[in-house]
């Protein structure tokens, strides 16, 4: 177990995988299920299965709490702000943190911290003395807890597996966040229209005892130690610059944060139209996660038999993605837009996945909190940016426009960075035939000469 920069905990660049190289990787195909094999990462997946459950249920009755109370999707937007608001604010300083903390302590205080929050929005719930400053409270405690919890947990599943298995457990765990999203909200829906909210929020509270119990239950000797970044001045400023020097981290997390910040607004949007465009109700809401969810699964388990992810196919996604999101605005009938949401789903999770396992195999062991407190501070801590802006438009302008702006903001920006990544990888666009059929591909600069001089 090295605990060096690089070679132990990180994959050893291949000639692709060079910054001047960005868009071509190798891919290997690997078991699906395979990291499972190993029994610390085991006791970590199950903890989360039961702890996701519960996370998406407090999701579900938190967004339909606030928009009962204040019958404003602005409302739902200020909500998701503040859950992720810290984040924007001090993400970057929790990944210094997370690059110095031992990530097992540190787990358990921050799952800790989340189970008393929720537990405190059940009292408050079931006694009937909520208001909506409450929920945002809430919402702004899980946010603090989170801008330690997110990078620690991130960076924590490669002391659990080592190199090897990186990127079939990064997507197992993205599978099991989203399989817990078919559950949780059938079970949030259920409740809320049978009991109440509340006890959504009491079950989430008492499901943090799974991953609380599979951390305590790990064996330190099987965990693949990184070494910790001591503590000094400047850590911040030299994750910084890391990131800036590296075009393979910088722009896709660039095209991340455009779309975590417009298009995976989903409380706002989902909401909206369960609500407002189709008049269905708790359960249309309930049910168009649930969908979103079983595309998402697909896309995870699709990602976990890819052994490295490509820069090609993230920019690709992305576009999908963004198109889909205008199609699915559009839809004029409630089946349809339930539809849509698997593929949604399906390309919304790739673009999640291909961006996160791309940025942590690329890392630097000793510079992963950091630079995972970026990515999610991005990816996460845009929704204070975006949520109250699309929840205005959606507001002003109807759910349609505000679903249809977010899609217009990713397909854009996925074209745009994606011909960024071809000119810094030397790659030039190639549209030709084969076997009949158009394509449309990059190719490297002196390809595309031969085939020209070719034709």
């Amino acid at each position: 177990m090295s605990t060096g920069p690089g070679a132990a905990s990180a994959p050893a660049p291949t000639p692709h995988d060079s910054p001047a190289d960005p868009l071509r990787r190798p891919s290997r195909a690997s078991s699906t299920f395979s990291s499972l094999r190993i029994r610390n990462y085991r006791l970590f997946f199950l903890g989360q299965v039961v702890s996701n459950i519960g996370t998406w249920m407090q999701r579900i009755a938190q967004d339909w709490l606030v928009l009962s109370l204040t019958g404003s999707s602005a409302a739902v937007g200020i909500t998701t702000a503040l859950q992720f608001l810290p984040m924007l604010l001090f993400g970057l300083y929790g990944g210094v943190l997370v690059d110095r903390l031992r990530k097992r302590p540190t787990l358990l205080v921050t799952q800790t911290a989340m189970a008393l929050t929720a537990l405190a929005l059940a009292a408050l719930t079931l006694t009937g003395h909520v208001q909506v400053w409450h929920v945002y409270v809430a919402a702004f405690a899980v946010g603090l807890a989170t801008v330690v919890d997110n990078p620690a947990r991130q960076s924590f599943v490669s002391e659990l597996v080592g190199p090897g298995q990186l990127q079939n457990a990064v997507s197992l765990n993205s599978a099991n966040f989203q399989s817990a999203r078919l559950v949780g909200p059938a079970v949030a829906g259920l409740l809320i229209t049978g009991v109440g909210t509340g006890w959504a929020f009491l079950l989430n509270g008492l499901s943090f005892v799974a991953p609380l119990t599979g951390l305590l239950l790990m064996r330190a000797r099987e965990l693949h130690t990184v070494e910790r970044a001591p503590r000094g001045k400047g850590q911040l400023r030299e994750g910084l610059r890391y990131v800036a020097g590296r075009p393979d981290l910088i722009w896709p997390i660039v095209l991340v944060g455009f779309v975590g910040t417009f298009a995976f607004n989903f409380p706002v949007y989902l909401s909206a139209f369960a609500d407002d465009v189709f008049d269905a109700g708790a359960g249309a809401y309930s049910m168009f996660n649930t969908l979103m969810a079983v595309g998402s699964v697909a896309g995870a388990l699709l990602a976990a038999r890819r052994a490295a992810p490509r820069l090609r196919l993230l920019t690709g996604a992305a576009l999908v993605f963004g198109t889909l999101e205008i199609v699915t605005a559009a839809s004029p009938a409630l089946w349809m837009f339930a539809l849509l949401m698997v593929p949604l789903g399906l390309f919304g999770m790739t673009v999640n996945v291909t961006t996160n396992t791309s940025i942590q195999m690329a890392t630097d062991p000793a510079m992963r909190g950091r630079v995972m407190a970026l990515y999610m501070m991005v990816f996460l801590g845009g929704s204070p940016v975006g949520a109250p802006v699309v929840g205005w438009i959606t507001d002003t302008y109807g759910a349609r426009v505000g679903l249809a702006a977010g899609g217009a903001v990713a397909a854009v920006a996925a074209v745009v960075i994606g011909l960024i990544l071809a000119r810094v990888g030397n790659l030039r666009l190639s549209v030709g035939w084969h076997r009949g059929h158009p394509r449309v591909r990059f190719v490297p600069r002196e390809r595309r000469e031969e085939l020209t001089a070719a034709a």
